[in-house]
Order: structure tokens, then sequence, then C-alpha cells
């Protein structure tokens, strides 16, 4: 049975939100979950209990501005400082289980600040996983910075999964965002974005690609530029048909945790042979 606990830390810009989800047994790996542009990672309760199922303790934070943290919605000036944040949650997972391997996972924009703390603090992690990562090149960033004023245009919800209640719970849920980009967070992306391409590639950490074939908001022709520059030796991709953005949400979600699973899996297998 999978269980969860609540928990706070200070971030660089006020009080984080961060969950844990572990087992009854003792763990064999940790995770860090990194979650995306505008959500939370409550969104995130059904892959924290598959990890825990397949021997992980899970943790994950609120990125500043979003979700249960505090900071203004969705307003992110630099994204140095939010890696700062996770690598404070990854300090204190390693306080609880110092002898474990830790595992990133990031989806979207947490893709990018998975990145970008893999670049920073590779040699830390024993495997990266990147879902529908914001690497590369996204060229809504620049068209959106070309416009006067940012548009107050909602999501369109069928762009997340095949299947629409996931859109459905999205637009209802009370602690996603659901107004318009702000021209300073995009402005960070772009120099995040940047920071990655110029960054170090992650030539010995185990690295996991997955993204939907179908995916509008992010498309797998930017992100694959950025996978060719981070991509090592040890290099799984994975590009399923027709999924749209959140694969982890999709219809076929069941195979993606499944694919996630047995890369970690195997990643730990080869350490510990």
């Amino acid at each position: 049975m999978t269980g969860s606990s609540d928990w706070t830390i200070d971030g660089h810009g006020g009080r984080l939100a961060c969950r844990t989800w572990e087992g009854e047994g003792a763990p064999a790996y940790v995770v860090l979950l990194a979650h995306g542009y505008g959500e939370h990672a409550g969104r995130y309760e059904h892959v924290a209990r598959a990890l825990v199922d397949a021997g992980a303790v899970v943790h994950a934070v609120d990125h500043v501005g979003h979700g249960r943290s505090e900071g203004e919605r969705v307003l992110v000036a630099d994204f140095e400082p939010v890696v700062d944040d996770l690598h404070a949650v990854a300090r204190r997972a390693r306080e609880q289980h110092p002898e474990l391997p830790v595992v990133l996972v990031g989806h979207s924009m947490g893709g990018l600040i998975a990145a970008r703390y893999a670049q920073r603090y590779g040699d830390s992690l024993a495997a990266l996983v990147l879902s529908g990562p914001l690497v590369g090149e996204w060229a809504a960033a620049g068209q959106l910075l070309a416009l006067p004023e940012m548009p107050d245009v909602p999501l369109d919800i069928t762009t997340l999964s095949r299947d629409p209640e996931v859109g459905r719970t999205y637009d209802s849920d009370p602690l996603v965002w659901h107004g318009p980009f702000k021209r300073t967070t995009v402005e960070a992306i772009d120099r995040a974005l940047a920071d990655v391409r110029q960054g170090p590639p992650l030539d010995g950490l185990p690295v996991m690609w997955a993204h939907g074939g179908d995916d509008q908001l992010v498309p797998v022709s930017g992100s694959r530029v950025g996978m060719e520059h981070l991509r090592g030796e040890h290099y799984v991709e994975r590009i399923y048909p027709g999924a749209r953005h959140e694969i982890f949400n999709e219809t076929n979600a069941d195979e993606v945790l499944a694919d996630v699973v047995a890369f970690v899996s195997e990643v730990l297998a080869r350490r510990g042979s």
C-alpha cells in the first residue's frame, strides 16, 4: 500500500509545498519528480504510486508560483533558482536515504528544470527520465515574445491527452493555472533553453526520452534538438504514435509507466552488477 505525506521547505521565492509517497517496505531507490508549467505535483499521484510499487520512495515539489507553493502564480524570473529549490528537496531525500540511488523524472517545463539539474548535478543522479521535455527549440517562445502582450487564451485541453476526461479534470482543478502566460516566465524559459543548449552533454548519465508523437504543445522535433545535445552513450528513446502532451495521462499511460519502470530497473541492475 502506498502512503503519502505533505511537508514544506524554504525555497528562493517562499515556502514550497512538497509531497512524499512511499510503501510499507524499505525502498530500493529515490525518485524526484518535477512537474510542468501551470500544474502541480498532485497530478502525478498515479505516477508516484506506480514507481512506489516498483520499489521507489518518491519526492515532488510544487515549483515556485505553482500549486500550493508560495509566489506569484506561474511567475518564474529565472530557472536557476528553481533548480536550486529542487536540489534542496534532493538534499532532504538523501538525508533520509543516504545510501540509495536517485532518479530524476521531469515532464514538460519540469523536463527543462530536470535537464538543467542534470547538467549541474548529474554526478548525484543514477538516471534521468524526460517526458515531453521542453528542451532544444520551442518556437512558441519566440512567437509569444513577439506579441505586444501575452494573449489571454485558455489552453486547448484537447492537446493534453486523447482521453477527454484528462482535459475536463485539468480544466476544473483549482490548483492549475488557467490564465495567460507571463512575459517574464516566457523570457526565463527562453534563457533556460539556451542554457541547456550551451551546457554540457550528459555523457555518463543514463537518459530516457519519452514523448507523444502528436504533442502539439511541445513538438517532438524541437525537443529532439535538445536531446541530441544531451544524450550520452546510455540512451533510450520512446516516441508514442498518436499520443499527445501528457503521456503519463494518455490512453496508453500503463505502457508509458511500464517503459519508465523497465528503464530504471535496467539502469539500477547494471549499477548493482
